[in-house]
């Protein structure tokens, strides 16, 4: 499938800041299911620095605007041929071991819930894969899709008390729920063309991914009750939502930030 992907971050300050330096990850990975075709990263007025390929494979830029300025526009337009591998992540360059990714952080620190999800897949198969695939869908049923339902800063052990979220909130709780029982997960961040129905979804998109033995990493959206097909464009991939940021950084000033964001995901032709 060929997508095209129209991508807007405005940072506001109701104060001019002096300086703004940012972290950007919002170049798409690149395996066998996915391939640029063309991709432009930019910040309005802004100074482009250093690029580099980090250990897990992703894409990363620095930029750098220097004020005074009242707001911080990133901008992302491209295009992405995509292929439908079923979730699994082939062909994709990295070097960080899968281990690494049964580190727990504050987002997805698993509580007494979390390890009873984990348990109950547990006692349906001993498979990992299978396992895997009973993680994602205990999730699903025990967190109901609900935009607005929780904030950024939610963990994966509050939106599972709540029984709400949305898919950073389900990614979390799968890979709180995968370490429980030994399997390395990670987050991954990126967009959705649509869900499974074809129904409009929020197009920045984000879910797990489970390190399975013998076939390597293998993606999973607990809320859309599938694993990543040809409708999703993967950007990049950290331990949780705040390691796998797209855009991270730091403004020097003493206004007040608001943020505006904007994303748009189109079928483009063959």
């Amino acid at each position: 499938m060929i997508l095209t992907v129209a991508h807007r971050t405005a940072y506001r300050y109701d104060a001019p800041i002096r300086m703004a330096v940012q972290s950007l990850r919002l170049t798409p990975s690149e395996f066998a299911g996915q391939r640029l075709i063309d991709w432009q990263v930019a910040v309005e007025g802004g100074q482009k620095g250093a690029g580099f390929r980090d250990g897990a494979g992703d894409w990363i830029e620095s930029w750098s605007l220097r004020g005074p300025a009242d707001r911080v526009t990133v901008t992302v337009v491209g295009t992405v041929e995509t292929a439908d591998l079923a979730g699994l992540l082939t062909g994709h360059r990295e070097a960080v071991n899968p281990a690494v990714y049964l580190r727990e952080t504050q987002a997805t620190r698993a509580d007494g819930q979390l390890a009873e999800l984990a348990r109950a897949a547990a006692v349906e198969t001993g498979e990992p894969l299978a396992r895997a695939h009973a993680l994602s869908r205990l999730v699903a049923e025990a967190i109901a899709y609900r935009p607005g339902a929780t904030e950024a800063h939610t963990t994966a052990a509050e939106a599972m008390a709540l029984g709400e979220g949305v898919c950073q909130d389900h990614a979390h709780a799968l890979i709180a729920a995968a370490r429980v029982l030994g399997l390395p997960a990670r987050y991954a961040s990126g967009y959705l063309f649509a869900t499974e129905d074809g129904a409009a979804h929020e197009a920045a998109h984000a879910w797990a991914e489970v390190w399975i033995e013998g076939l390597g990493w293998i993606g999973f959206d607990p809320a859309n009750r599938s694993c990543p097909d040809d409708r999703y464009v993967r950007l990049g991939s950290g331990l949780d939502a705040r390691d796998a940021a797209p855009i991270r950084g730091i403004a020097q000033g003493a206004g007040r930030e608001t943020l505006d964001v904007a994303v748009a995901v189109a079928q483009g032709q063959q």
